[in-house]
Protein backbone atom coordinates (compact mmCIF):
# COMPACT_ATOMS: atom_id res chain seq x y z
CA UNK A 1 0.00 0.00 0.00
CA UNK A 2 1.03 3.21 -1.07
CA UNK A 3 1.23 6.65 0.92
CA UNK A 4 -1.12 7.78 -1.78
CA UNK A 5 -3.65 5.06 -1.82
CA UNK A 6 -3.76 5.72 2.25
CA UNK A 7 -4.39 9.20 1.98
CA UNK A 8 -7.14 8.24 -0.45
CA UNK A 9 -8.55 5.47 1.92
CA UNK A 10 -8.76 8.42 4.91
CA UNK A 11 -10.12 10.53 2.79
CA UNK A 12 -13.02 8.93 1.56
CA UNK A 13 -13.36 7.25 5.11
CA UNK A 14 -13.03 9.97 7.76
CA UNK A 15 -15.15 8.64 10.95
CA UNK A 16 -13.14 5.06 10.71
CA UNK A 17 -9.64 7.06 10.26
CA UNK A 18 -10.12 9.58 13.32
CA UNK A 19 -11.27 6.75 15.16
CA UNK A 20 -8.05 5.02 14.80
CA UNK A 21 -6.31 7.98 15.22
CA UNK A 22 -7.96 8.66 18.81
CA UNK A 23 -7.33 5.00 20.07
CA UNK A 24 -3.63 5.83 19.02
CA UNK A 25 -3.29 8.96 20.81
CA UNK A 26 -5.15 6.83 23.58
CA UNK A 27 -2.94 4.07 23.80
CA UNK A 28 0.36 5.98 23.85
CA UNK A 29 -1.45 8.06 26.70
CA UNK A 30 -2.64 5.12 28.80
CA UNK A 31 1.25 2.95 28.40
CA UNK A 32 3.39 6.47 29.11
CA UNK A 33 1.68 7.50 32.10
CA UNK A 34 1.79 3.87 33.38
CA UNK A 35 5.87 3.81 32.92
CA UNK A 36 5.81 7.41 34.30
CA UNK A 37 3.86 6.77 37.33
CA UNK A 38 6.51 5.90 40.58
CA UNK A 39 5.00 2.63 41.25
CA UNK A 40 4.88 -0.55 39.59
CA UNK A 41 2.22 -3.23 39.57
CA UNK A 42 3.57 -6.65 40.29
CA UNK A 43 2.07 -10.49 39.54
CA UNK A 44 1.94 -12.98 42.41
CA UNK A 45 5.26 -14.76 41.66
CA UNK A 46 6.98 -11.40 41.72
CA UNK A 47 5.52 -10.50 44.75
CA UNK A 48 6.81 -14.27 46.02
CA UNK A 49 10.20 -12.75 45.10
CA UNK A 50 10.36 -9.26 46.29
CA UNK A 51 9.01 -10.59 50.09
CA UNK A 52 11.95 -13.44 49.68
CA UNK A 53 14.72 -11.05 48.39
CA UNK A 54 13.54 -7.46 49.98
CA UNK A 55 11.72 -8.23 53.05
CA UNK A 56 8.83 -6.15 51.31
CA UNK A 57 6.54 -5.02 53.70
CA UNK A 58 2.45 -5.79 52.43
CA UNK A 59 -0.21 -3.92 53.74
CA UNK A 60 -3.51 -5.66 52.95
CA UNK A 61 -6.40 -2.83 52.49
CA UNK A 62 -8.96 -5.64 52.66
CA UNK A 63 -12.20 -5.21 55.15
CA UNK A 64 -11.12 -7.26 58.38
CA UNK A 65 -13.37 -9.81 57.99
CA UNK A 66 -11.76 -10.34 54.39
CA UNK A 67 -8.23 -10.42 56.21
CA UNK A 68 -9.22 -12.64 58.45
CA UNK A 69 -10.69 -14.98 55.92
CA UNK A 70 -7.34 -15.29 54.13
CA UNK A 71 -4.59 -12.73 53.61
CA UNK A 72 -1.35 -12.84 52.24
CA UNK A 73 1.55 -14.53 55.17
CA UNK A 74 3.17 -11.67 57.05
CA UNK A 75 0.98 -9.15 55.26
CA UNK A 76 -0.47 -6.22 57.92
CA UNK A 77 -3.84 -5.12 57.93
CA UNK A 78 -5.02 -1.43 57.36
CA UNK A 79 -8.29 -0.87 56.62
CA UNK A 80 -8.88 1.39 53.70
CA UNK A 81 -10.79 4.21 55.95
CA UNK A 82 -7.78 3.57 58.24
CA UNK A 83 -5.41 4.40 55.20
CA UNK A 84 -2.73 6.87 55.52
CA UNK A 85 0.64 7.62 54.35
CA UNK A 86 2.02 8.83 57.47
CA UNK A 87 0.46 5.96 59.80
CA UNK A 88 3.14 4.85 62.16
CA UNK A 89 3.57 1.48 60.66
CA UNK A 90 4.25 2.96 57.22
CA UNK A 91 6.10 5.81 58.14
CA UNK A 92 8.99 3.77 59.15
CA UNK A 93 8.92 2.18 55.69
CA UNK A 94 9.72 5.12 53.32
CA UNK A 95 13.04 3.46 51.93
CA UNK A 96 11.56 -0.08 52.15
CA UNK A 97 9.61 -1.63 49.36
CA UNK A 98 5.96 -1.59 50.38
CA UNK A 99 3.39 -3.33 48.41
CA UNK A 100 -0.31 -2.38 48.81
CA UNK A 101 -2.89 -5.42 48.06
CA UNK A 102 -6.73 -5.47 48.48
CA UNK A 103 -9.00 -8.02 47.25
CA UNK A 104 -8.94 -7.58 43.51
CA UNK A 105 -5.86 -4.52 43.16
CA UNK A 106 -8.32 -1.20 43.07
CA UNK A 107 -7.68 0.19 46.17
CA UNK A 108 -4.28 -0.64 46.10
CA UNK A 109 -3.34 0.82 43.09
CA UNK A 110 -5.07 4.00 44.39
CA UNK A 111 -3.15 3.90 47.83
CA UNK A 112 -0.12 2.60 45.79
CA UNK A 113 -0.28 6.52 43.86
CA UNK A 114 -0.70 8.26 47.35
CA UNK A 115 1.92 6.66 48.69
CA UNK A 116 4.87 7.69 45.72
CA UNK A 117 3.41 11.23 46.51
CA UNK A 118 4.20 10.99 49.88
CA UNK A 119 7.71 9.93 49.59
CA UNK A 120 7.84 6.48 49.52
CA UNK A 121 11.06 5.37 47.27
CA UNK A 122 9.77 1.68 46.30
CA UNK A 123 6.53 1.05 46.09
CA UNK A 124 4.57 -1.36 44.31
CA UNK A 125 0.83 -3.31 44.02
CA UNK A 126 -0.59 -6.59 44.09
CA UNK A 127 -2.27 -6.26 40.33
CA UNK A 128 -5.22 -8.60 40.46
CA UNK A 129 -5.61 -8.62 44.15
CA UNK A 130 -5.88 -11.47 46.69
CA UNK A 131 -7.48 -12.75 43.55
CA UNK A 132 -5.08 -13.11 41.63
CA UNK A 133 -3.25 -14.56 44.78
CA UNK A 134 -5.58 -17.20 44.84
CA UNK A 135 -5.64 -17.70 40.94
CA UNK A 136 -1.93 -18.83 40.96
CA UNK A 137 -2.48 -21.47 43.57
CA UNK A 138 -0.73 -19.55 46.13
CA UNK A 139 -1.29 -19.82 49.91
CA UNK A 140 -3.77 -17.50 51.99
CA UNK A 141 -3.43 -17.59 55.63
CA UNK A 142 -6.48 -17.28 58.20
CA UNK A 143 -7.03 -14.97 61.46
CA UNK A 144 -5.19 -12.06 62.41
CA UNK A 145 -2.15 -11.35 61.59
Amino acid sequence: MTLEELLAFGSRHMFLSMGLVGLTVALVYTEGARLFRGYKALRPAELTGLINRENALVVDLSATGDFEKGHIAGSRSVSPGQFDPENKLLASAKSLPVVMVCRNGQASADAAKRLKKAGFEQVYWLDGGVQAWQQADLPLVKGRA
